[in-house]
């Protein structure tokens, strides 16, 4: 209930309707869009909206919105995927880390400053905790994911068996091309806090369009319908 209490706070006292403001965001987040063609779109449909209007929109909504989708999240597999790419935050290279299981399921990301072992292992704790262990883990050659993925074992009574096969990390590196599509119409974040807002975002309506989400609307719907389930 706190939490529907929440979301109607962020749309209270707006000039636009809730559903023009939740439209913007899907749009923004599932299509390769820049702000400026988005309020384009916008304004050859009646709304004249202003580009930072939209990004604060954004910023405000998904922080809510990943915390309604956690638990509505389908259950992922146990053999997962793991890899990580660069994303571009105030001109330098910063670190995304994500997995996939063996159907092309997304299993979690983490946006860290660093590549190095600790953020690995804080990713592999932060993936854990969300979705369990998995019984493998595929890595690429990186001595950094196997370092973390060995530390984190040795906490564990049933160890995570590792594999490092840059063939069978293929899977993720496919989805790790979507995402960065996605990105280049929005050039590079200007904050770190920026770029995990929206890159939660991307990440939400990428598992939404791939059926990640359980949803009471209907046998098959759609991802705009799923979307704004989590909005209302």
């Amino acid at each position: 209930m706190s939490q529907l209490i929440e979301i109607d706070r962020l749309f209270t006292g707006h000039h636009f309707d809730r559903d023009v403001i939740i439209l913007c965001v899907r749009w923004y987040l599932r299509y390769k869009l820049s702000l400026r063609d988005l309020v384009e779109i916008m304004a050859e449909r009646g709304f004249e909206v202003d580009h930072s209007t939209v990004h604060r929109w954004a910023l405000k909504l998904l922080r809510v919105l990943e915390k309604a989708f956690r638990p509505r999240k389908r259950s992922v597999g146990k053999s997962w995927r793991v890899g990580a790419t660069y994303i571009r935050v105030k001109g330098e290279w910063r670190y995304l880390y994500r997995s996939v299981d063996k159907d092309g399921n997304t299993i979690d990301f983490l946006l860290r400053a660093h590549r190095d072992k600790t953020a690995a292992r804080r990713y592999f704790e932060k993936a854990i905790a969300w979705n369990g262990a998995p019984e493998t883990g595929t890595i690429d050659k990186s001595g950094v994911n196997l370092a973390a993925l060995e530390a984190s074992n040795a906490d564990r009574e049933a160890p995570i068996r590792s594999r490092q096969s840059k063939y069978l990390n293929n899977l993720v590196e496919q989805v790790h091309s979507v995402i960065n599509r996605r990105t280049r119409p929005m050039r590079a974040f200007k904050t770190f806090r920026c770029a995990r807002s929206l890159l939660a975002g991307i990440e939400l309506m990428h598992m939404i369009a791939k059926g990640q989400m359980k949803c009471a609307r209907g046998p098959h719907p759609s991802a705009a319908d799923q979307f704004c389930d989590l909005a209302v």
